[in-house]
């Protein structure tokens, strides 16, 4: 297998045609990864989610990543990571940006449910605070691993 350093627009590419990712953050030097549905425009990878750790630990330290992959197989894959800075879309600030991201994350089928299903177990709906944010993207990298012809 050979495995190849991508361009930037094939990782942008990538990007735009992944639906489900792997966010990473930190606070105090511990790694926190979960797999999120997300969508991308730009230089923005848009999200939805629910208070919680990633969004507590996020508020304090913004600077994140955000892997995604295609897999064709064990030796055809690509592999994208996003650096870049979280950033919360609040009410009122953000007003047109967070309606832009939820009309980005409708084109996602049940964009809302692994944001909700948690906490569900947990809260009424009515308690449950939902969070658009969106991480602005600073640098990208991909590989991408081929079988090797012989």
């Amino acid at each position: 297998m050979l495995i190849n350093e991508i361009s930037e627009k094939e990782c942008r590419d990538v990007l735009a045609n992944a639906t489900v990712g792997r966010l990473g953050c930190s606070l105090d030097n511990q790694p926190y990864v979960v797999p999120v549905v997300m969508t991308y425009e730009a230089d923005y990878i848009y999200f939805f989610s629910t208070l919680g750790k990633k969004i507590k630990w996020m508020r304090t330290n913004p600077r994140v990543c955000v892997q995604v992959d295609s897999i064709g197989g064990q030796s055809e894959w690509v592999s994208v990571i996003a650096n870049g800075e979280y950033q919360e879309l609040e009410e009122p600030r953000h007003t047109d940006e967070r309606n832009h991201a939820r009309k980005l994350l409708e084109q996602r089928h049940n964009w809302w449910l692994n944001a909700l299903a948690e906490r569900r177990t947990q809260q009424r709906d009515q308690d449950i605070q939902p969070v658009f944010f969106r991480v602005k993207i600073a640098s990208v990298t991909g590989l991408r691993g081929v079988l090797e012809k012989t």
